[in-house]
């Protein structure tokens, strides 16, 4: 067991520290040479400038959108294919899992032929006199775009927490008169709270930090912050300031993974209180 430890330490510190720590020092140096730090702020006091601010609240709330419509298409559909038989839901999840074996960048590029306005949907809906549509390079192409690849980060977690649910606690509250918006309101959705979180969390975090799908989908009209740190690293060069860039989002993914922990602690908190004064 000693020596599985060792190499997942050994992992961790080669594949997650070390690259960490080099972020934070390309971060707050003002040159990239590794043996002559210069600390500075300056990289970052240049992020908070209006335009950046800019692009990172746009950031979020195109992430926020599409792990708002995430959540709306996937609980439907996880509790849907939780209720399958055992052989027709391995089947749907499937269905799900199968996309994902492709390349996200090949995904992305399939929804070129889709939107562009002699698209498969435009030629679809030219048949009925409508369109054509304006569905390519505007913030609704990045968000089916987001959807579509970050779907399955969503359903399947909270599938999963729908399948490990104890089905007897549902008998019990049947049992006790609850009706089945009762039982699915003071049951099921809070037991699979958990699975809300992890697909939320799984789906938020690549969002905000994609830079692919903006890039094809979104052309030169949105400019998100993945697209950013890309253009620091690929483009003109400033490690630093990209690094930097890089540190804020760590910091905001960060806060992300560990709201749903302070929420459960005020929770039980509450309850804890709420059991000692009665």
């Amino acid at each position: 067991m000693k020596k599985f430890s060792l190499i997942y330490l050994f992992w961790g510190i080669v594949f997650i520290v070390l690259p960490l720590f080099l972020i934070l020092f390309h971060s707050l140096s003002a040159n990239s040479d590794l043996s002559n730090f210069v600390f500075t702020l300056d990289n970052f006091s240049r992020f908070f400038e209006p335009l950046y601010v800019k692009i990172l609240i746009t950031s979020i709330v195109l992430a926020a959108l599409s792990t708002i419509l995430c959540l709306i298409i996937g609980y439907p559909v996880a509790y849907i294919i939780s209720k399958m038989k055992d052989k027709v839901r391995n089947n749907m999840i499937l269905i799900f899992i199968i996309p994902m074996w492709m390349n996200f960048l090949l995904r992305t590029y399939a929804w070129l032929t889709l939107l562009g306005n002699k698209g498969l949907i435009n030629k679809f809906i030219a048949h009925f006199g409508l369109g054509p549509w304006d569905l390519m390079y505007n913030s609704k192409a990045i968000m089916i775009g987001m959807v579509y690849n970050f779907l399955p980060f969503m359903v399947l977690p909270i599938y999963t927490a729908l399948l490990k649910m104890d089905k007897k606690l549902i008998e019990a509250a049947k049992d006790l008169g609850a009706n089945d918006f009762e039982v699915f309101v003071k049951v099921i959705l809070p037991l699979s709270l958990p699975g809300i979180y992890t697909g939320i969390t799984m789906v938020f975090i690549p969002a905000i930090s994609t830079f692919v799908v903006p890039n094809l989908l979104g052309g030169n009209n949105f400019y998100l912050i993945g697209n950013l740190i890309e253009k620091q690293f690929t483009f003109t060069g400033d490690w630093g300031f990209g690094s930097a860039i890089s540190m804020v989002l760590i910091i905001i993914m960060l806060l992300i993974l560990l709201l749903p922990k302070l929420f459960n602690r005020k929770i039980k908190t509450r309850d804890a209180i709420g059991g000692g004064l009665s």
